[in-house]
């Protein structure tokens, strides 16, 4: 297993999904967070007005996330999904350990059910084929994870 030369590693459809997510949040949302503070200012003293301020603070998440997605994207590796029976970013794996099987996505994106290629599962699964036994080094103590299934 080799460490990225580049920045984080996402697949084709991964980059254009957060693509589209900035596309998104440039556009109609931030339109729309300009439009409600513009709506709340005109409600008169920004002191107290609740509206203003949440507004405000959405507009700050709004921004905190766009700058988020502009350095991954900027500094992101654009990798080919794996091949068969080989786990790379984009595959989603069925692992079996400590009494449990759990089915992730090795995924840079995020969302219920994925996890980075840069934790300690997903680095450990890099690159490994269909019945590898692998030894995780979680935060709580390792754990040996044999992929049963890769697609």
């Amino acid at each position: 297993m080799t460490e990225p030369q580049g920045g984080e590693q996402l697949t084709r459809a991964q980059h254009e999904q957060l693509t589209a997510e900035l596309a998104e949040l440039e556009g109609p949302k931030r339109k729309a967070v300009i439009e409600a503070i513009a709506t709340a200012r005109g409600h008169g003293d920004l002191s107290e007005n609740f509206e203003y301020h949440a507004a405000k603070n959405e507009q700050g998440l709004l921004e905190a996330r766009i700058r988020t997605l502009r350095a991954r994207l900027d500094g992101a590796e654009i990798v080919a999904a794996a091949g068969a029976g080989e786990v790379g970013v984009g595959s989603v794996v069925e692992v079996e350990g400590n009494g449990k099987t759990i089915t992730v996505e090795v995924s840079a994106v995020g969302g219920a059910g994925t996890v980075s290629p840069t934790s300690p599962l997903g680095s450990a699964l890099l690159g490994c084929k269909l019945g590898e036994t692998v030894s995780v080094e979680a935060p709580k103590g390792a754990w040996q994870a044999t992929i049963m299934r890769i697609e």
